[in-house]
């Protein structure tokens, strides 16, 4: 017996020094990040929300994170107004979507897509952001402000942008099977090296776009049209995958998927630094047309921390944390401080900032029938599939 409590007493002791030392750590960096981070930022982020918790809801790989010495901006966020942000990761704007529905959650900042957002203004999700009382909005380019999918402005701040596109291992395909269109995602020669996109919009997308089907059309032949060639693309695939691209391609385990423009500069970085083989990677965008997005910060109507929520968009804003971020995730920045500054690594690049115009459509809200439609199709693809 006293053998058992002297164990018990031992787990007890080693699992309090473990929070201890846990607690003294996170203390340890928040105080180097407050001193890294003195004179550098430009917004008033004062510390009377000590103690609140935010909860950030964002894309998977959509943030700097700390990793490889990059800023970490949620726990420099802390660090500055004593907020601590509980963050989690979605894979898709519809996963997103059905985890809201769904219910149950209490989520304050979010950040999806524009379509997406239209939907979540039209049923009543958000709530307004008053925009003049976030000291750096002034900083989001002209062209980004009042999209179409938020008109008015009140709903949203822009975040980051870019397009869908192919990526493909050069090493393992043949150059004479680039021809610049969709069809490499139709190539049987690639079977079971093909890496389908899992999200209705973008999958059905990428036939839509083959096709020469708008991709915001209500008629839902073209849709009906759209996943029967899907489904010729199907038996091709190794998988359906979201952020397993990284893992995959960086691996080179598979030849060709359909991904995000930041993310391809990302698993680029990624290779680079764990092997040096980068350049064993391309992108492109198809010549029929493809999807440019842009994904913008919302604030949920049911926040309980608001106040925090406004606080967290305008340091997000911030001249020196947009630049940090902006480094990081590799995506379009609507942010002049960050596309003016000229130490920003990203000017040139081609697949971020083309020079040359990219065919591409935004997706748009669609009707209720509409949409119920597709995500019918794209249930029956994936359960065959």
């Amino acid at each position: 017996m006293k053998k058992i409590i002297s164990v018990v007493l031992a787990v007890l002791m080693v699992a309090s020094l473990a929070v201890l030392f846990s607690s003294c750590s996170k203390s340890g960096r928040l105080e180097k990040l407050r001193k890294e981070l003195e004179g550098k930022l430009e917004g008033d982020y004062s510390s009377d929300l000590e103690g609140t918790t935010l909860y950030v809801y964002n894309w998977g790989e959509y943030i700097s994170n700390g990793k490889e010495g990059a800023l970490d901006i949620n726990l420099a966020f802390e660090a500055v107004t004593g907020i601590h942000v509980e963050y989690t990761t979605y894979d898709s704007n519809e996963s997103m979507y059905a985890t809201l529905a769904g219910g149950g959650v209490n989520y304050d900042v979010i950040i999806p897509s524009d379509y997406m957002i239209a939907r979540l203004i039209e049923e009543g999700y958000l709530a307004k952001i008053d925009t003049s009382k976030l000291s750096n909005f002034k900083y989001i380019d002209e062209q980004y402000r009042n999209p179409g999918y938020d008109p008015t402005g009140e709903y949203s701040v822009p975040y980051a942008g870019g397009f869908l596109g192919i990526i493909y291992n050069n090493t393992m395909v043949d150059p004479a099977d680039v021809d610049g269109t969709w069809s490499l995602c139709w190539n049987e020669k690639y079977k079971g090296q093909i890496l389908g996109i899992d999200n209705a919009r973008d999958a059905l997308a990428t036939a839509m776009f083959a096709l020469g089907i708008d991709v915001n059309t209500n008629d839902t032949a073209e849709w009906d049209r759209a996943a029967d060639y899907l489904k010729k693309a199907v038996p091709l695939y190794q998988a359906w995958v979201m952020d397993q691209n990284f893992a995959k391609m960086e691996g080179e385990n598979a030849a060709v998927s359909v991904y995000y423009t930041g993310d391809y500069l990302t698993m680029v970085d990624d290779m680079n630094e764990a092997s040096g083989n980068g350049d064993h990677l391309s992108m492109y965008y198809p010549e029929e047309g493809t999807n440019v997005f842009f994904d913008a910060c919302c604030i949920l109507k049911n926040s309980k921390n608001y106040d925090a929520a406004m606080l967290y968009l305008n340091f997000l804003m911030d001249p020196y944390i947009a630049l940090q971020n902006a480094e990081f995730i590799h995506y379009v920045c609507p942010n002049t401080a960050v596309t003016e500054n000229k130490e920003y690594s990203e000017y040139g690049n081609e697949i971020l900032y083309p020079k040359t115009e990219v065919k591409s459509q935004y997706y748009t809200h669609l009707d209720e029938e509409t949409i119920k439609h597709y995500e019918d199709l794209w249930n029956k693809i994936k359960s065959a599939g």
